[in-house]
């Protein structure tokens, strides 16, 4: 005789969470929801759940064990906890081991699959939304009657292609192009603080933002596990898209979720916004036809970049000031060359800020105090408040290595600054040194990739 399924569901914030347990009880499927405090925000109405904190780990599995829930759906948003203020239980302390790795494991994909690995070991299969919820996926084609219009389309190939071949980094999932240009990319803040942080930027410009340009892209990362955190748009990525004059949103068809899709749709037609499905076959979206050119063009200008930048893994890092950088500080430095190399195809970045292998900040236009000071307001998982400083401020130029960045490099305990430096241009400013002198941060040259040593 069969067993009957039992679905358990891992409830973050967001509707999603109260969208997949409707979804389950619809197939006539018993089900049991734990929801995080502090996360889980939704009504599951007469859906059973237990609340659990994040330090809470044992009574979590419990839970699912108890109620006899054989499969698990992790869903929705969740913020990145601070190991320092949760309170563990038995369950958490026998995980340690295991929590530790996570936090050291060097980005969010990794952060993910080491959580369904977790589950895994503890008997239950982890089953993606996609597969128990399939009307929630986005389809290919047009949400409303608005579609994009032809000039946008070489965004959206732009947009795809950026994410796709980006992907490698655990950057994220989002990205504004504006004719041909990447105007913003999402990292550490999410797709919401990066149309907010658009917004505003645009507005600091003098932008119109009455005459829509440029479009927001979503989509999944190349060999991501489908399995947890797909692209999710909604009624709130719409509001947002449209406060910052974006003309549209195109997604990945088939490996995205739309949450609450009957309000995605009136506020869409009602911003006048652009929103479709797209598939994409291999890193190629299939957009429109006569874009074959431009495809490979720009994918193997970002192969290129990211290839020449990992074929010169013996970097030499030269100490400006007092303080040297610690090799443990090496694998973040070079991401964050990496990938200012990879972007110099399509507008550029500045500065990048990477902790234990994490991006938290990738400057696209936003100017490197700026960057600096929104990395410094994000957690990376764990402990931000470690006594030990972790992480570097990658910056392309001495130029660009301002004194106004220590304080926020203080605040966000970052351990140094890696520069590229160039022959007969300006070098760090001596009062920049002076500052990270006497606040204990590191500043390291490299030499730059027109020069040889980075290219």
């Amino acid at each position: 005789m069969t067993a009957v399924r039992r679905i358990g569901i891992l409830a973050g914030g967001g509707s999603l969470p109260r969208e997949i347990a409707d979804s389950v009880a619809a197939r006539g499927l018993p089900l049991h929801i734990v929801g995080i405090d502090g996360e889980t925000d939704a009504d599951f109405g007469p859906y059973p759940i237990t609340r659990v904190n994040w330090g809470q780990i044992g009574r979590m599995v419990a839970a699912f064990k108890q109620t006899g829930c054989t499969e698990l759906v992790i869903i929705g948003s969740v913020s990145r906890p601070d190991l320092g203020t949760i309170k563990p239980d038995m369950g958490f302390v026998r995980a340690l081991g295991t929590v530790l790795g996570l936090v050291l494991s060097g980005g969010d994909d990794g952060v993910l699959r080491g959580v369904i690995r977790f589950f895994e070991r503890h008997g239950f299969k982890v089953t993606g939304p996609a597969d128990i919820s399939p009307e929630l996926v986005v389809g290919e084609g047009h949400f409303t009657q608005h579609t994009f219009a032809p000039e946008t389309v070489e965004d959206i190939a732009t947009g795809f292609y950026v994410i796709g071949t980006l992907g490698k980094f655990d950057i994220g999932q989002a990205a504004v192009v504006t004719n041909g240009r990447l105007e913003a990319l999402e990292a550490a803040e999410g797709t919401d603080g990066m149309l907010a942080r658009l917004a505003w930027e645009r507005q600091q410009r003098g932008w119109n933002l009455s005459e829509p340009a440029g479009v927001l892209v979503k989509r999944a990362k190349p060999g991501q596990d489908t399995r947890i955190d797909l692209p999710v748009i909604g009624p709130r990525t719409v509001w947002r898209a449209s406060n910052c004059g974006i003309s549209g949103i195109a997604v990945e068809a088939g490996r995205a979720l739309v949450a609450e899709r009957g309000e995605l749709l009136m506020r869409a037609a009602a911003s006048q916004l652009a929103v479709a499905g797209f598939q994409i076959k291999g890193n190629a979206p299939d957009v429109a036809s006569g874009l074959s050119g431009h495809r490979p063009s720009l994918s193997a200008r970002l192969l290129n970049s990211i290839r020449a930048s990992r074929s010169s893994r013996d970097l030499e890092f030269s100490a400006i000031g007092k303080h040297a950088l610690s090799g443990r500080h090496s694998g973040d430095a070079i991401k964050g060359l990496d990938i200012i190399a990879a972007l110099a195809s399509v507008g550029g970045s500045r500065a990048v800020v990477v902790v234990r292998g994490h991006v938290l900040a990738v400057e696209v236009g936003e100017g490197v105090v700026a960057a600096v000071k929104r990395a410094a307001g994000l957690r990376q998982w764990g402990d931000r408040r470690l006594k030990r400083r972790s992480g570097v401020v990658v910056i392309d130029a001495g130029r660009e290595c301002v004194e106004e960045i220590i304080t926020d490099m203080d605040a966000g305990g970052f351990a140094g600054i890696v520069v590229k430096l160039r022959r007969f241009t300006a070098g760090v400013p001596a009062e920049t040194i002076a500052a990270a002198d006497k606040s204990g941060i590191a500043i390291a040259g490299v030499a730059a990739d027109d020069e040889g040593a980075h290219a």
